[in-house]
């Protein structure tokens, strides 16, 4: 069952609600540089600088994982049934 979530105009939404706002059914696809890999990735294997890369997120912001490609990324998003979105 999907449950439907409505904030009125005057509603306060904590911090925490925000971070469990789509768990388990929604990743975020996000473009990343290289140099920007090991904040995200830190068990990754260093990375030439200068490259666009994509990163797939939980929706509570945990990495999942990192591509070259964003198709790739929605595709792992999609075996793992989530809903990818994007991210600017």
């Amino acid at each position: 069952m999907t449950e439907v979530v409505t904030i009125t105009e005057n509603a306060a939404v904590t911090t925490e609600a925000l971070a469990h706002l789509g768990e388990g059914m929604i990743a975020y696809v996000k473009p990343v540089r290289s140099e920007d890999v090991p904040g995200l990735f830190p068990q990754a294997p260093q990375i030439a600088p200068g490259l666009q890369l994509f990163a797939l997120h939980a929706a509570d912001g945990t990495p999942i994982m990192l591509t070259d490609s964003r198709e790739s990324a929605i595709a792992n998003a999609w075996s793992q049934e989530l809903q990818a979105v994007s991210v600017h």
